[in-house]
């Protein structure tokens, strides 16, 4: 089983074999977390997304999706960019959420990535809430099937992180 680990602060700063990222469909970089990856990472990650488009992602890459690029000057190795959906009152996109974890995950195990670090997924700009954002991360970690070892949830502020350690532990 997979062992989930939450820590407060800066995904572009955790270690680990390679970090998620809420990325927008472009994968050509934005604001929140995917701004700060790519601005950490330098723009060898820019380059590899740009070569994406031009190649196996021309319209971009679809939602509930995953690919992965190098991780540029980031301590990680590669960065799985997933797009997740936003939340809708009149649609239930749940099934898209889960997917950009579940996909993240089967990316990681084609990179052979024993550790990962996944931030909350649609919790920012997309407007998931928070409480229901967390369940689904956390449940979708663990029912997924992978080889990966150890995912570690990088909490962005107080209330995420104490929202996170109540469903992992």
């Amino acid at each position: 089983m997979i062992r989930i680990e939450v820590v407060q602060g800066d995904i572009t700063t955790v270690r680990a074999d390679a970090i998620v990222n809420a990325a927008n469909s472009s994968l050509l970089g934005g604001g929140g977390v995917d701004g700060a990856i790519h601005r950490a990472g330098g723009p060898e990650i820019l380059q590899a997304c740009r070569e994406l488009r031009a190649t196996t992602h021309p319209d971009g890459l679809p939602t509930g999706e995953a690919v992965s690029t190098t991780g540029g000057q980031l301590p990680a190795r590669w960065v799985i960019h997933t797009v997740g959906p936003v939340w809708s009152r009149e649609q239930d996109r749940t099934p898209l959420l889960r997917s950009a974890y579940t996909r993240s995950l089967a990316v990681a195990d084609e990179l052979e990535a024993r550790v990962v670090a996944f931030p909350l997924i649609s919790a920012g700009a997309y407007g998931w809430p928070l409480d229901d954002a967390v369940e689904v991360a956390v449940s979708s970690l663990r029912e997924a099937t992978t080889e990966v070892e150890r995912v570690v949830m990088v909490a962005f502020g107080a209330a995420p992180e104490r929202l996170l350690r109540g469903a992992v532990d």
